[in-house]
């Protein structure tokens, strides 16, 4: 039993789903490397399909905050969900979507680490699910609130993870057909 331990840890594609939260046009600009943030969460994405992972894609009270980004339209146009809580899991078909039938590991990127992806965080946390939150693909203004957000969603059980150490535990096997389609997010 000991030696299986360590790969319940994985993340199972079957199993996972990919949250995008609040990547709006007037909150990215205001976001610190906010490109680079944008630029993991759309290969994420693309990772998430080809990988048939399901995508949700959240937007905190859209009209004061406007539309989710054209990068991500582009890859998931018709896959939004409005909220005004700042936990995901706060909104009912949220929560529906998420806390599913076969949904064990949530993947997390999106902003703001330290207030709308950490009280997402803690809610899955809550629910019994696994958390993974791609460092790199979530952001906040200020560096500091970023990183305390991170630190106690880490705290609190969730695994802090890169894009390209989540796609290729999503991939597990270089033999797998998916790997070559994905491979060029990850290079």
């Amino acid at each position: 039993m000991m030696a299986d331990a360590p790969l319940s840890r994985l993340i199972e594609p079957s199993s996972a789903l990919l949250m995008v939260i609040d990547l709006q046009e007037k909150l990215v600009p205001h976001i610190h490397q906010s490109d680079r943030v944008v630029e993991r969460a759309v290969r994420m994405i693309r990772a998430a399909r080809i990988l048939g992972v399901p995508v949700v894609v959240t937007e905190q009270y859209p009209r004061g905050l406007g539309p989710t980004v054209a990068p991500v339209l582009e890859v998931v146009p018709d896959v939004k969900m409005e909220k005004t809580t700042f936990g995901c899991l706060g909104t009912p078909g949220i929560r529906d979507a998420v806390v599913a039938p076969g949904v064990r590991t949530v993947i997390l990127v999106g902003i703001e680490a330290h207030v709308c992806v950490l009280q997402t965080a803690l809610q899955a946390l809550s629910e019994g699910l696994a958390v993974h939150v791609v460092r790199d693909a979530v952001g906040s203004r200020a560096i500091e609130d970023a990183d305390a957000g991170l630190a106690r969603m880490s705290q609190a059980g969730a695994s802090i993870t890169t894009s390209e150490m989540t796609i290729l535990e999503l991939v597990g096997d270089a033999k797998r057909p998916e790997f070559r389609q994905v491979l060029p997010l990850v290079r």
